[in-house]
Parts: C-alpha cells; sequence; structure tokens
C-alpha cells in the first residue's frame, strides 16, 4: 500500500519549528555506511547504542584547560551514572581522572577494573551497610549524606579496624536572598553540629577530608556563591582545628545540543503558542512540556532541558571560576587563597557527542487526530531522562527506493501497551515517510538518554551497547555491557 502526505493535515514546512542539532563527524561516517548498520540491527536488535570514548577525551580535556587557566589545584572525576557502560570508565582509567560512583554495582565495577581506589569517590544517595563496607574495605573516599550515614560509616570502619575518610555534602545555599533547597546533605548553618557530633559520639574511626554539594538548575552565580558561602564555613572551622582540603561541586555543566538560537526560540514561541491554541499542535495531545492554559492564561515553567546554551562544558566553569566576589577577587582566587583544591564530577557534559541510538521503523499509519504515527521497534524508556522531552531532531537512514518526495509531519510511537509511549513526545518533520526497515538515529544520547530510565518491561530486551572500535570510516562495532 502507498501512503500519500498530501491525505494528512500538516503545518506549512517554513512555519514548523526545526531543531537541528549539532552532529560530530563521526556520526556522519558512521550513518554513511547503512548497510552495515543494518546487518548490526539485524543481529542484536532494535534499539541499538553505538558509543565511541574518544569523545570523553576532548570533553575532559576541555575542562582540564580552564582549571589550569585558572592556576587552581583541582581533580576530575568521571560521573558514572549518565550512562552504564564500561568503556566510558576505561577510557576516563586511561586518563588517570577519578570516577564518582553511585551504586554497590558501579563501585564494584570500578575496582575490578583495576581503578585507584584513592581515585574513586562514592556519592550514592542510598548508602548500606553492603556498599559501606565496600568503600571501607577498599579505602574509597565516601560522601556523608546523614547522620544514619556518619554513624555507620564510623561502626563499619572500626569493624574493619581503619580510619576511613569522608566528605560532607552540604545544602542549604543562599541566592538571590532564597534558601536553596536540596534533599541531599546537611545545611549549611548546621555544620558546627555535624562536628560536635562527631566528637561527642568519638567517631574516631573516621576523618574529615571535604565538601561536596549537589545543586539542582544551571545556575553558574548560585554555584559561584555556593563556593563562597562553604569557603566562610572553612576558615571558621580552620580557626577551630578543623582542617578541609576540597570542595567537590559535583556536575551539572551544560551542554550545547543545538545549532541555532533562534530555532530554540521559535520553538518555544510555537509551544506556548499551540498551548494557548493559537497555532497547530507541535506536540503529541498538545503536550505542554510543562506550560499549560488556565482561564486564557499561560500558566506553568518550562519542564525540558536547555539545549540550547551559550555557556556550556567549559565556559560554564569558566564563569564560575571568573564570577566576581566583592569588586576584585574572583571565585578562584578564593579558591587558591584558601588552599583548596576544587573537584567537578561532569557526567553529561563529559558524555557529549559521544553516543547515538538507532532503532527501526515497524510500521505507518494516519491516526483518527490525522497525524503520522510511525511505530519503531523500541519505547520510551530507551530514550527517556528527568527531561519533559528530547528536543533533537533525528536523522533518518532511508533504504527503499521509491518514496514519495513530500515533506510530511509525524510522531514516534513505541513498542509498551501505553496510549504515552511515544518516542519523541515533539511533532516530527520527515523529508519524506519512512518505510519499514528504515533507521531512525537519535542523536547525542550517551548522557543520561540511553540508560536511565530503561526498562525490560513486556520482557523486552534492553538494547545492546555497541562500542565504535578503530577509525569509524572503516564501521566495526564491539559489544559493551
Amino acid at each position: 500500500m502507498r501512503y500519500n502526505c498530501k491525505n494528512t493535515k500538516s503545518l506549512k514546512k517554513s512555519d514548523y519549528p526545526r531543531l537541528e542539532p549539532i552532529i560530530s563527524q563521526w556520526v556522519f561516517n558512521v550513518l554513511s555506511q547503512k548497510n552495515k548498520l543494518k546487518k548490526y540491527i539485524d543481529k542484536f536488535g532494535s534499539p541499538i547504542n553505538i558509543h565511541n570514548p574518544k569523545l570523553l577525551v576532548r570533553n575532559i580535556g576541555l575542562f582540564e584547560k580552564i582549571l589550569v587557566k585558572h592556576g587552581v589545584k583541582h581533580r576530575i572525576f568521571f560521573a558514572r551514572k549518565p550512562n552504564k557502560c564500561i568503556s566510558y570508565v576505561r577510557q576516563a582509567k586511561s586518563l588517570k581522572i577519578g570516577v564518582d560512583t553511585a551504586s554497590a554495582n558501579e563501585l564494584a565495577q570500578c575496582l575490578k577494573l583495576g581503578y585507584n581506589p584513592d581515585k574513586i569517590v562514592l556519592t550514592a544517595a542510598i548508602k548500606n551497610e553492603k556498599l559501606l563496607a565496600i568503600a571501607v574495605k577498599n579505602r574509597v573516599l565516601v560522601m556523608i549524606d546523614n547522620y544514619d550515614e556518619l554513624a555507620m560509616l564510623n561502626k563499619i570502619a572500626k569493624k574493619y579496624n581503619t580510619i576511613q575518610k569522608f566528605g560532607i555534602r552540604v545544602n542549604g545555599f543562599r541566592f538571590i536572598g532564597k534558601n536553596v533547597y536540596s534533599r541531599f546533605g546537611f545545611a549549611i548553618d548546621k555544620l558546627d553540629e555535624v562536628f560536635e557530633i562527631i566528637e561527642k559520639n568519638k567517631y574516631t574511626n573516621i576523618k574529615f577530608l571535604g565538601f561536596h554539594f549537589h545543586l539542582d538548575g544551571y545556575s553558574t552565580g548560585l554555584r559561584a556563591e555556593a563556593i563562597n558561602q562553604i569557603i566562610k564555613v572553612i576558615l571558621k572551622l580552620k580557626v577551630k582545628g578543623i582542617n578541609t582540603s576540597f570542595i567537590d561541586i559535583g556536575g551539572g555543566f551544560t551542554v550545547k545540543y543545538l545549532k541555532s538560537a533562534k530555532q530554540w526560540e521559535n520553538f518555544i514561541s510555537k509551544l506556548k503558542m499551540a498551548v494557548m491554541n493559537k497555532f497547530s499542535p507541535i506536540t503529541f495531545k498538545n503536550n505542554g512540556l510543562g506550560y499549560l492554559k488556565y482561564k486564557n492564561k499561560l500558566l506553568g515553567e518550562a519542564g525540558f532541558y536547555p539545549y540550547y546554551n551559550t555557556l556550556y562544558k567549559e565556559r560554564f566553569l569558566d564563569k564560575i571560576l571568573s564570577y566576581k566576589i566583592g569588586k576584585n577577587e574572583t571565585v578562584a582566587d578564593l579558591i587558591k587563597k584558601s588552599n583548596l583544591e576544587l573537584r567537578i564530577e561532569p557526567g553529561r557534559s563529559s558524555l557529549d557527542q559521544c553516543g547515538i541510538t538507532i532503532a527501526r521503523v515497524a510500521f505507518r499509519k494516519i491516526d483518527q487526530n490525522n497525524d503520522w504515527l510511525i511505530g519503531l521497534e523500541m519505547n520510551m524508556t530507551q530514550l527517556l531522562s528527568s527531561s519533559a522531552d528530547f528536543l533533537l531532531d533525528p536523522k533518518i537512514v532511508y533504504f527503499g527506493k521509491k518514496y514519495e518526495n513530500i515533506p510530511c509531519f509525524g510522531y514516534f510511537v513505541g513498542n509498551y501497551c501505553l496510549e504515552r509511549d511515544t518516542i519523541l513526545k515533539r511533532k516530527i518533520f520527515f523529508p519524506k515517510l519512512p518505510q519499514i526497515g528504515d533507521l531512525v538515529c537519535f542523536v547525542n544520547t550517551a548522557g543520561y538518554m540511553m540508560h536511565f530510565f530503561e526498562s525490560e518491561s513486556h520482557r523486552f530486551s534492553l538494547a545492546k551497547n555497541l562500542v565504535v572500535k578503530g577509525n569509524e570510516k572503516q564501521l566495526v562495532l564491539t559489544i559493551d555491557i
């Protein structure tokens, strides 16, 4: 059966808010070898994730240059949690940087790989006795989040007759006249109490080294002010004989995913107009992605990641370190003057351009709203993060010989038995309607998109992870976990 795009209602191509991603050359090299890609899909099923860990080297190098430029003592830790593939850990190990682990399996895997325990930090949100015992036996630095963990860590260290090093996670920073909430850590104005409890309970088997914080959102000013505020606490503690060697500011360094600021602004404008019924829907069932209409007013706020940024990766870090405290001193000056080591844990930003996700087209149909639905052999959990939607245009790899060269629009839907299993909530522009067997490539998915919420519901297999071996122009892929 031949489908005709003219049969469906569609937006004008000129009006449609495209979101064209930045794409690394290695991805184009891979996609150009479509017959090899088809063989890998046939062998491993759909979808597959393709990784190029060599890009991690470049990304970490960009952060290193900024830290050297500002002359601060520093250590970089690769945040393990955004992607489960061990190839990235191997690459980080070859760079001789640290690794931030968030579970027993992550920690055990890094130790088994031969990672130097002195270069591992444990920041897991939940730490039970089993996990803390692994850390203590291997002398891995632990970031403490609460009093229960503090007591448990000392108990385990005493059991193994050792002195365990730890850091304290901090929250409650002030910014623009407000306390910034975080569920992680101790309040900054209660840190005296923490050390009093350590002394009172005679926690003699643990040794404090430094402070750590986790901040939601993407404000450079907040991170700079947090560093300033924690340094003030550090100086007060020093008078009491409590020395601090480092501040770990975690991650949250933004990524620039999109080429065009104009496209990004146009998308947000059209989304708001669509929610207010002043423009044709550009999302599935006119989902506002955080915005909503109430009594003819637009309410809510964007629930999606800022996919276009002018401050990103190393520029984001540079802005923090250049932030002025008072008239003359920068954050970098404060860190150096206090003889502190600055630690960072980039995750998403360290994986920028490192991976792609490819799925096979299973069907095409027109729904009751006269929209195209393109069924893919994958599900929404295989391209899902905490953001409201993944807002990048995919690349289509066409295999057929006869296509109607009529542009059209539609939605990708997945293989879960859920009405809401749309791979992307955004309506996508197709230069020509995909056919069964064509491949859809979602780019720049290594950081938090592939694995963070991936599920085996319906007993569907998890996506296979394949790593580019050698030169991607001669496409050879090896299997990861």
